[in-house]
């Protein structure tokens, strides 16, 4: 069973604020390691599930939260430098209400606990803030809460029987003494070596 210790998204989530609102225009249309994606394309993403799992959290369940991860191309709203760091503030702020972590919620279209929901939450912040500051050759170093979290899921994901595609990639191997964010990273499907394809 995933840890459900509470965990804060707060200071991840101000984290991938920071590094969405420092990438410049020109690297919009750069490659990213979440395949098939550019920068547009993850920040997109991103947008859409920080509003899908702030619902979540509020129980507002509709429209939001029912839509499948990669069912479409994200769209990247035009107001994402303002749009962005609120909706990551209001995501944080809604998980921090007891209510949020209690009973099920849905979120990209599944039924689940809430309390796992918010694990599933900071993982993709995690995941995708690797993904964003790769791309964009900018620093990374993730909460480290928010990076145990994300780590336990994904490894009990990558545990499960059949694992091999779907949401996640397959394993990328990495040795047991890697720093946890490679192992992380490792377990999400992505080469912790990635870097940007030469121009």
């Amino acid at each position: 069973m995933t840890d459900t210790t509470p965990v804060d998204l707060g200071p991840q989530a101000r984290l991938v604020a920071r590094l969405a609102t420092a990438v410049p225009e020109a690297a919009l249309a750069d490659r990213t390691p979440c395949p098939g994606y550019t920068v547009r394309d993850l920040l997109g993403h991103l947008t859409g599930l920080t509003v899908a799992f702030r619902d979540a959290a509020r129980k507002d369940l509709g429209p939001t939260t029912d839509t499948a991860p990669g069912s479409t191309t994200p769209s990247l709203p035009a107001d994402w430098r303002e749009g962005l760091p609120r909706v990551l503030d209001e995501l944080a702020e809604a998980w921090r209400q007891p209510a949020a972590r209690t009973g099920m919620t849905r979120a990209g279209g599944v039924d689940l606990p809430a309390a796992i929901a918010v694990v599933v939450a900071a993982d993709e912040l995690v995941i995708h803030g690797w993904d964003l500051a790769r791309a964009t050759g900018q620093t990374y170093a993730p909460d480290q809460a928010a990076l145990r979290a994300s780590h336990a899921f994904l490894l009990e994901a990558a545990e499960d029987e059949g694992r091999g595609g779907g949401i996640f990639g397959a394993v990328v191997p990495v040795p047991d003494d890697a720093p946890l964010l490679d192992r992380a990273v490792g377990l999400s499907g992505r080469d912790p070596n990635w870097t940007p394809p030469s121009p």
